[in-house]
């Protein structure tokens, strides 16, 4: 083997022993990946703004922070492979926010009761030699039409807090899915499947 080919193993060898870091503190994003055999090394969330630009439509949006996060946490992590994630809900050209609030979240369901929207979620593997590569799932879901009282039990539950388009699919809102078309565990916040190539594609190897 030649001396350019035994530095060029080398170097494929460190970064497939190179750590890996979950950038997010979503508890359900590390759950995802254990369910896969995959288990990150460190939890160090990227906080980002994540305000859409003006104009900004779902899907570039989804990608645009899935990138920036993977970017911020790659910064602090030398020499890792970094996962960077988001979620974004859409009615059309409509994006739908994080609800932090009771109203927030009663709009939220309200606007998806009895119709169609888009969960568009992106996926960045930022790789030890500073390669980022971004993936985006896109699932279709259509909620049964709700009540007033469905809409304020769920929003009273509490489960709607943080979460896009104001509700979680993994709880009791999975009650409200008529239809699911696409990859439900981009739905809960992290398409398994492009997760994985990813990793493999940039020579992550499970220990």
């Amino acid at each position: 083997m030649s001396a350019a080919a035994d530095r060029d193993a080398g170097k494929a060898s460190a970064s497939a022993s190179a750590p890996l870091v979950l950038a997010s503190a979503s508890p359900r994003r590390l759950d995802l990946l254990r369910q896969i055999g995959v288990e990150p090394d460190r939890v160090d969330p990227a906080d980002i703004d994540e305000t859409p630009h003006p104009g900004e439509l779902p899907r570039r949006l989804a990608v645009r922070l899935a990138e920036a996060k993977a970017q911020a946490a790659a910064a602090r992590n030398a020499g890792a492979f970094v996962i960077g994630s988001d979620t974004v809900v859409a009615v059309g050209r409509r994006i739908l926010p994080k609800a932090e609030t009771e109203a927030e979240a009663r709009d939220c369901l309200s606007l998806l009761s009895g119709r169609a929207h888009r969960v568009l979620t992106g996926v960045a593997v930022a790789s030890p030699e500073g390669r980022c590569v971004v993936r985006l799932s896109e699932t279709r879901l259509h909620f049964k039409r709700l009540t007033r009282d469905e809409v304020e039990a769920y929003v009273a539950g509490g489960e709607w807090r943080g979460k896009a388009g104001g509700y979680g699919v993994q709880g009791r809102a999975g009650a409200f899915v008529i239809s699911l078309q696409g990859s439900y565990s981009a739905v809960v916040g992290l398409p398994l499947y492009e997760t994985a190539t990813l990793l493999e594609g940039l020579g992550w190897r499970r220990p």
